[in-house]
């Protein structure tokens, strides 16, 4: 019986240590799912569905976001995220509309008071005049509308495609970069290409 207690006392220390590693290597892959799970996308503050946002200055209504879906961050940068897309209208003082902006998601950097509208975004003023691109900037401060991707612009006379392009926020004054080619609507013939 003495023997067979010296004989468990040896194996104990094995199945000891046998027990304490398969313990470490449990520990250690929960720690790299937690790590993984520690790098998911950061989960917002505040969710809101079919919100509308109203920009003003002195009391008047300047430009109208409406957007199905609306996520807030708040972080170091905090942002407000439109996942489902955005429709914009911007007024004049009569409120009236003077342009309005569609696009399939869109972002608002709420410090440096700017909102970039991605995919498919559309700009048309109140002549008719439309914009496409897939990048837009609005820049709130400078009460600006931006880009430095492809752009086409379609008046009632031609189309003008370009590089890069910039207008006042109602879309009633604009610049393009870069021009590519103009097409004439009412005559074809006269379209040139640089």
């Amino acid at each position: 019986m003495v023997k067979d207690v010296k004989t468990e006392n040896r194996r104990s220390p094995l199945w000891l240590l046998i027990l304490s590693m398969a313990v470490l290597t449990s520990c250690e892959n929960d720690l790299e799912k937690v790590k993984l799970y520690g790098k998911a996308k950061e989960l917002p503050v505040e969710t809101g569905t079919n919100i509308k946002i109203l920009y003003s200055d002195s009391a008047r209504v300047q430009v109208e976001v409406n957007a199905p879906v609306l996520d807030r961050y708040d972080q170091e940068n905090p942002y407000v995220e439109m996942p489902k897309g955005l429709r914009a209208f911007f007024y004049n003082d009569r409120m009236e509309v003077k342009s309005r902006l569609t696009a399939d998601y869109g972002i608002r950097y709420e410090r440096q008071q700017r909102m970039e509208a991605r995919k498919n975004v559309v700009v048309v003023n109140e002549k008719g005049e439309q914009l496409n691109t897939e990048h837009l900037v609005w820049d709130e401060k400078q009460e600006k509308l931006l880009s430095d991707e492809f752009v086409k612009i379609t008046t009632k006379d031609e189309i003008i495609f370009g590089n890069g392009f910039e207008a006042n926020q109602d879309f009633s004054k604009y610049r393009i970069f870069k021009i590519k080619g103009t097409i004439s609507i009412n005559n074809p013939r006269n379209a040139s290409h640089p």
